[in-house]
């Protein structure tokens, strides 16, 4: 039972623009049409859950992305889009219920994404392991990865990845015996 972050962040740590835009990571130049390892990634997931930002941010997108359960944390929605309905399910409550109520279900490697849950992950220290892309760009404001903790977390670095000279990708994993 392993939860994931699997994001990229600006230089100066923001996940999106202030107005949640994320065009700037479409300027990242690819000349080898690279995935960066999230193929590799998504194929050990179970299942993705999301907060309804992300979840709105991602039906803007041309077509659906994901081909995994997906799951969106929400006190607020109640409804899903048409052509949606099969293919998300809307989940609500305390984080750590849920999380419980999916591994029973057998969804036992989660990714999970999205700002707002990210950071409530990992207030209630339910982060497993952390792969953090660094693009070479500062926002200079936006909405960050990271928030405020009750309790330093620490993470051992697992590895770094450097794709096209420009991103770097780290792989931490949680150290809960520090």
């Amino acid at each position: 039972m392993t939860n994931y972050i699997y994001i990229a962040t600006s230089l100066d740590g923001f996940i999106a623009t202030s107005d949640g835009n994320i065009d700037w990571l479409h300027e990242i130049p690819n000349p080898e049409q690279s995935d960066y390892g999230y193929a590799e990634f998504i194929s050990d997931i179970d299942a993705i859950v999301m907060g309804r930002n992300t979840f709105e941010k991602v039906l803007t997108f041309d077509e659906w992305v994901y081909n995994k359960p997906v799951f969106i944390l929400s006190n607020s929605l109640t409804k899903l889009p048409e052509g949606i309905i099969d293919k998300a399910e809307v989940i609500s409550g305390d984080i750590k219920i849920l999380i419980n109520q999916l591994n029973r279900q057998g969804y036992n490697n989660l990714y999970i994404d999205g700002g707002k849950t990210i950071q409530s992950f990992l207030t209630e220290d339910l982060i497993d392991e952390m792969i953090i892309t660094r693009v070479p760009i500062l926002l200079g404001s936006g909405f960050p990865l990271f928030d405020k903790l009750n309790q330093k977390l620490n993470f051992k670095h697992k590895k770094t990845e450097i794709y096209n000279d420009i991103l770097v990708k780290s792989h931490y994993v949680r150290d809960r015996y520090k």
